[in-house]
């Protein structure tokens, strides 16, 4: 363990498995207890974020992937099954729920006489956009303390760890 001065719960935990159970490397959860706990607050961070703007996170994240698409703003929902991970099920319950918002629209696919597609109303783009602005700024204040050259090599460091579980085996 690195002594930087300042300790958090996780160095507490891991010093308490070590005194306990000498006999087993503990080292990982000096990462990822910290991974892990970092996640908590983040997904408080963004909670409170899209409840600002009356959205739900699946919403969000339903809304946002439309608003990557680029404009028009519409997906097939097949194209949203993929960038949501949820199931087919879950996700026609979920576009309802936001159509019925106003959030989204369904239109006749032009490629296809029996698909859909799944698009932004007027509002629906306001919305999102706002929340991702609010987003940005309540991220923007987690990591505040982390200077740039350290954000971006902790943003590496990431990608190396999660590259394997987002590539297609």
């Amino acid at each position: 363990m690195v002594d930087t001065g300042s300790h958090d719960e996780v160095d507490r935990i891991v010093a308490a498995w070590q005194r306990e159970r000498p006999d087993l490397d503990v080292g990982p959860l000096e990462v990822l207890s910290r991974v892990s706990r970092l996640a908590r607050h983040l997904d408080l961070a963004r909670r409170g974020a899209f409840a600002r703007h009356d959205l739900e996170t699946w919403e969000f994240d339903v809304l946002a992937a439309l608003r990557r698409a680029g404009a028009p703003y519409r997906l097939s929902p097949g194209a949203l099954l993929t960038q949501t991970l949820v199931t087919s099920g879950t996700m026609t319950n979920r576009i309802d729920r936001l159509e019925g918002k106003g959030l989204v629209g369904r239109q006749p696919s032009p490629d296809d006489r029996r698909g859909v597609l799944v698009q932004l109303t007027d509002a629906g783009l306001r919305r999102v956009d706002a929340a991702f602005a609010d987003l940005l700024a309540s991220e923007h204040t987690l990591l505040a303390d982390l200077p740039d050259p350290d954000r971006a090599a902790l943003a590496s460091l990431l990608r190396t760890i999660l590259t394997p579980f987002d590539t297609p085996h």
